[in-house]
């Protein structure tokens, strides 16, 4: 039996995806397009890069899962060299302070402290402070996913105890929006149906935290959820010589249910 493979020395390989990185932004004989990038450019892919290996973790595809976590490492090393290149920062950088980071919250683990409730956020809240971002929803980042910004800006609001205290309570909430915007639907100002839906997306994330679930979680099956039955009532027509033009959406609804029923193991 041949012996295994030696895995790749952790050091020299980022030194080489470094070097690597280096040569495509190299302003005489670098890739075109690596040259022209900036932090506003490559921005956008981090995020993409960050839902892939998200995605790669949902379908539990743990050959992939190395190749997508490659895609997000390189999307650091991207702005790690046009940090170097503008005298800002570099990899050492980066990786020293999260290492810091890591270190300062967690006095529980490397140093004498006992671990208590409540001490990553008061961490966190010292770390606000020294940056002179005091306020409590100061740095939940503006470009997260919209419900994901939720959850975290109704969760920095219910520490400080501005919070309802049962998911009972959130229902109710989600009521009272909901029938704030059925009462706009016919008024036709695209405005306030777009301020009222919004607080309804919004109390629905406060719904989710306090439910424990992760809002765009949520969505994301409940997305998977519709393209697989939508693709299955697509497949079924298709067996029967029909396309989804050819018939009336009573006919696609009667499709998905006969979905449904069979999921549920009616059929």
């Amino acid at each position: 039996m041949p012996d295994a493979p030696t895995p790749p020395d952790a050091p020299q390989a980022i030194s080489r995806l470094l070097d690597i990185m280096a040569r495509l932004r190299d302003p005489r004989t670098g890739c075109p397009w690596d040259r022209e990038q900036d932090f506003a450019t490559i921005a956008p892919y981090a995020i993409e890069e960050a839902y892939e290996v998200a995605d790669t973790i949902a379908r539990q595809d743990w050959d992939g899962l190395p190749d997508e976590l490659g895609d997000l490492l390189l999307q650091v090393v991207y702005h790690a060299q046009m940090g170097a290149e503008a005298g800002m920062f570099d990899f050492a950088t980066i990786a020293s302070m999260i290492g810091d980071k890591m270190v300062r919250r967690h006095p529980h683990v490397f140093g004498d402290a006992t671990l208590t409730e409540g001490q990553w956020e008061e961490g966190k809240a010292r770390e606000r402070l020294a940056r002179d971002r005091a306020g409590t929803l100061d740095d939940v980042p503006v470009g997260l996913p919209a419900l994901l910004r939720a959850r975290k800006l109704s969760g920095r609001a219910a520490r400080v105890g501005f919070d309802w205290t049962h998911a009972a309570d959130v229902m109710g909430k989600v009521d009272e929006e909901i029938a704030e915007l059925k009462a706009e639907l016919d008024s036709g100002d695209r405005a306030r149906m777009r301020d009222e839906l919004g607080d309804v997306l919004f109390t629905l994330a406060t719904l989710a935290r306090k439910l424990d679930l992760d809002p765009e979680d949520c969505l994301r099956h409940a997305n998977a959820k519709f393209t697989r039955r939508f693709t299955e009532m697509e497949q079924d027509l298709a067996r029967r010589g029909l396309t989804l033009r050819d018939v009336d959406v009573s006919v696609m609804e009667e499709g998905w249910q006969a979905v449904k029923r069979r999921e549920r193991g009616e059929e």
